[in-house]
């Protein structure tokens, strides 16, 4: 117990340190190349330490560590599966080490053990189309079999798409959140992230209690991109997160893949402008396991079935007829009509039988989508 104790303490001159206002990323990091650990940097003096930082954040550290703000964190840390994870530790990934401000500590719930194996993000759109969601997930339960740990963001759509993929996979995933890890953003994923932190792992780099604020999340997409090989955008807006994990992405030496998708989605544009500007055409598994020389190391009983199979059909001629008519955009109703040679009461029928086996899904508009 004393020696838990022990190691409790020490993380907590890190969080301290780090808590002080105006020491980011790389003035930690300057600090510690300086005087080699916390300990040594609140021991320093105060001519020494402004040689480094300003007088303002010298003074700071030289008061010492304020332990009636270490409370909070001090309860987490004595809590089961609770984490913190230090540049010093043999546990902080080594891919992060190769990104140009690396977090000098990251609060972590879960499997350890994830941080440091081979990855793949994949990320996308909050408000994703049933078809974007449902490749995400098919992807992200398919690279599992690879032996990938899926990287994402907790996010709506796409975010959660993925982590579900990788856990009905029984494979690992992690979630890379913008909040404190005692708060779960959105509220709506509570229960998603349970199970992330059950079976894989949840990381964050912002302190206990930290809200959910606009600027923590391009913040926090850099360490999506570097946890990865990879990163895979679903669907994307073109001014959206997505496309800022892809840029830093591609700025850290990860490859960048992008699902293409209908000329008339506005989800699909921010994947046609990856692709114009170098990203990876994917529209199926193997452009992604060929680009990062991958091979299958999992059982084939884990490999996907249904969700990652859009060849599997509908064995009804009526709806195999609406089906082929559908193309991939939306249409209406009365030109599925046209184009089927069927009744306007045998294409109602028909859609909504392919819309409860997940087939097909309705739009606003009286419009229809085709899911693959």
């Amino acid at each position: 117990m004393a020696n838990h104790s022990a190691v409790i303490e020490e993380k907590l001159l890190w969080i301290s340190l780090g808590g002080i206002p105006g020491i980011g990323s790389q003035t930690f990091c300057q600090l510690l190349k300086a005087f080699g650990s916390p300990e040594n940097i609140y021991a320093a003096s105060s001519r020494q330490l402004r040689e480094i930082v300003s007088e303002n954040i010298a003074n700071e550290i030289v008061r010492g560590p304020q332990q009636d703000s270490l409370s909070q964190a001090t309860q987490w840390l004595s809590q089961p599966n609770n984490h913190l994870i230090t540049l010093a530790d043999a546990e902080y990934p080594r891919s992060l080490l190769e990104i140009a401000d690396p977090p000098p500590f990251l609060y972590a719930k879960g499997k350890l053990a994830l941080l440091n194996q081979p990855a793949i993000a994949i990320v996308g759109s909050r408000n994703a189309s049933v078809q974007g969601e449902k490749n995400a997930e098919a992807f992200a339960f398919d690279l599992c079999a690879y032996g990938l740990c899926i990287v994402s963001g907790l996010a709506l759509g796409i975010d959660g798409a993925a982590h579900r993929g990788a856990l009905r996979a029984k494979g690992s995933t992690i979630a890379v959140v913008g909040t404190g890890l005692d708060i779960v953003y959105p509220a709506k994923h509570r229960e998603l992230a349970h199970q992330i932190a059950e079976h894989g792992l949840i990381i964050s780099e912002f302190d206990l209690g930290m809200p959910s604020r606009p600027q923590n999340f391009p913040k926090r997409n850099r360490l999506i991109s570097g946890l990865s090989l990879g990163c895979l955008v679903v669907e994307a807006n073109l001014q959206s997160g997505s496309q800022i994990t892809a840029r830093l992405a591609s700025e850290q030496g990860r490859e960048v893949f992008a699902i293409p998708g209908s000329i008339h989605s506005p989800m699909s544009k921010g994947c046609h402008q990856l692709i114009k500007q170098g990203a990876k055409l994917v529209d199926c598994l193997q452009d992604i396991t060929e680009e990062l020389n991958l091979s299958r190391n999992m059982p084939s009983e884990l490999i996907s079935g249904d969700a990652a199979d859009p060849a599997h059909s509908i064995k009804n001629a009526a709806g195999n007829a609406i089906l082929e008519a559908m193309g991939y955009d939306p249409i209406t109703l009365d030109n599925l009509v046209t184009l089927s040679g069927l009744t306007v009461s045998d294409v109602s029928s028909m859609l909504m039988l392919l819309e409860l086996e997940g087939k097909v899904t309705s739009l606003t508009g009286g419009q229809y989508q085709k899911i693959m």
